[in-house]
């Protein structure tokens, strides 16, 4: 490429550093990526959980994207929390307005201590709205089951049907994340409209490090498309770098002030 692949990020703030903008952008950074992020909702939570979210003035959300996307032409689209159907809308239409490609869509509904992290209307508004303009959507077993108002458990033989449930949206391809599901092994899915299934399969990792596994994921296939590479590519070599990051990210340990607490340690 002749310049630095440019990723914008949309999500929300997380201030104990492990998921939203802050871990979108050091993985794109990390990666050899420049990130620009505008926030849709704040959040309050640490390694428990999260305890409370706000969403930005949609105005001055709708002016940052305007600003940025009228100067900068991104390569890709990462998409995380949005928190509620008028930045579901919004966000939408600024893809359509600036002709935004390789856009990779992390659906999140709620978050793993059970906040909810969209309303029900912006789930609405995703569906018909979003789904049809994303090159890659991104659900975990539980926002597959939250979405389609079903009860997959992830495995092989349900793949087809879960995939033929999300292109009644018009999605363009799906990777069918398969971290919660009750297989051996961490097998990913992607399927594309015509129903051809690769798979990605990874040992899984026994860590407290989860905090921000599909942020990390979905802002690293962004990054990859950005860099010029297909689908599957971006897909294998991000699915490849969470697993090293798991596997190692024991180094990362912080002195709380409860040590009898489980923790959800950050990745990055």
């Amino acid at each position: 490429m002749t310049h630095t692949p440019t990723i914008l990020t949309i999500a929300g703030y997380d201030p104990y550093g492990g998921a939203g903008v802050m871990l979108d952008t050091k993985v794109i950074h990390h990666l050899g990526g420049y990130a620009l992020s505008v926030i849709t909702a704040h959040t309050v939570q640490n390694s428990q959980g999260v305890k409370s979210t706000q969403a930005v003035d949609s105005k001055l959300f709708e002016e940052q994207l305007d600003a940025l996307l009228s100067d900068i032409k991104v390569d890709a689209l990462k998409i995380g929390m949005l928190h509620n159907a008028t930045n579901v809308k919004i966000v939408a239409e600024m893809i359509k307005k600036y002709h935004i490609k390789n856009v990779v869509l992390d659906p999140i509904i709620k978050s793993s201590s059970g906040a909810n992290l969209l309303d029900s209307d912006g789930l609405e508004v995703m569906k018909k709205d979003l789904f049809p303009l994303c090159k890659l959507v991104t659900p975990n077993i539980p926002e597959i089951n939250y979405i389609l108002d079903s009860n997959y458990e992830g495995k092989e033989e349900e793949i087809q049907h879960i995939a033929k449930g999300f292109f009644a949206y018009l999605c363009d391809s799906i990777l069918i994340k398969g971290g919660h599901s009750s297989e051996e092994d961490a097998i990913d899915y992607l399927v594309s409209n015509n129903l051809g299934a690769t798979k990605f399969k990874s040992k899984r990792v026994q860590t407290t490090h989860t905090h921000g596994t599909g942020c990390f994921l979905s802002s690293a296939i962004a990054t990859k498309l950005a860099q010029g590479k297909a689908l599957s590519i971006s897909i294998q070599e991000a699915k490849e770098l969470l697993y090293q990051r798991l596997y190692l990210a024991s180094n990362i340990r912080f002195e709380y002030r409860d040590e009898d607490r489980v923790r959800k340690e950050p990745l990055l």
